[in-house]
């Protein structure tokens, strides 16, 4: 199916990607818990699948390298006009420029990278493929937040991406596009390291989080203990890639 190629404004969260070691049995979980089907992606990325609903691209799923005895994880990535550019103003910002800048064939250029508290993220600068292509539904990627340890990182994004940022309480920041929301940066306390958090859209988290349990999955934080207030459940597939459940809008 042939979609329209629409440029994302760059900053924009525009795609998600999971890393893990089975790729069968990770289309398995993500299939039965979203409806999610695959397609193969760009052999420039190994073995690698784009996940779709209804024939429309909504993440990535690779293959972790043999011998990384590390869990599964989800990666944010930010949209880039010029994934080059990018990855130089990374590195004199503070941050670390891991992975690329590469080709991922004629989808776009891509950059893995992580911020100066070493939070990762990937860039994007799509050309066949300018980010997820379903949105707006159960399934689809709803929303995304980092969790860091020391909010004043706001300055790295905003000088790489040009985020304006809003206060939204003594430890959230809100980072806007054009000015709309886009994506935001919450305190965490928590002993796990800094990271972006992907929010995927459900009809009923409780139901999804039960869900994922008779996956094979677990649930580390049910809806009602969300600190957000939003009724996010927060949880893991079965190779322990964190992610977390949010209701529709609608």
């Amino acid at each position: 199916m042939t979609e329209p190629v629409t440029r994302r404004t760059p900053g924009t969260p525009c795609w998600v990607s999971l890393m893990a070691h089975s790729l069968a049995a990770t289309e398995e979980f993500y299939g039965a818990l979203f409806g999610w089907t695959f397609a193969p992606g760009p052999r420039q990325l190994g073995p690698y699948v784009r996940a779709q609903l209804g024939g429309r691209e909504v993440a990535g799923m690779g293959v972790l390298p043999p011998g990384r005895h590390l869990p599964g994880s989800w990666t944010t990535y930010l949209a880039s006009d010029d994934a080059d550019a990018t990855a130089e103003q990374i590195r004199a910002c503070g941050g670390t420029v891991a992975v690329g800048p590469l080709s991922a064939g004629d989808a776009g250029r891509l950059v893995i990278a992580s911020d100066p508290y070493g939070a990762v993220f990937g860039v994007w600068q799509g050309h066949g493929l300018t980010g997820a292509m379903a949105a707006g539904e159960p399934g689809t990627q709803a929303w995304n937040e980092l969790l860091t340890p020391d909010v004043t990182v706001v300055k790295f994004y905003a000088t790489v991406f040009g985020y304006e940022t809003e206060d939204a309480g003594p430890e959230l920041v809100t980072l806007h596009l054009e000015g709309r929301p886009v994506a935001a940066v919450r305190m965490s306390d928590e002993d796990r390291a800094p990271r972006w958090m992907t929010y995927f859209e459900t009809d009923d988290p409780d139901a999804a989080a039960r869900r994922v349990t008779e996956l094979g999955g677990r649930v580390l934080r049910a809806s009602g203990d969300d600190p957000s207030g939003r009724g996010a459940a927060t949880v893991t597939d079965p190779e322990g890639a964190v992610f977390s459940l949010l209701r529709s809008a609608r």
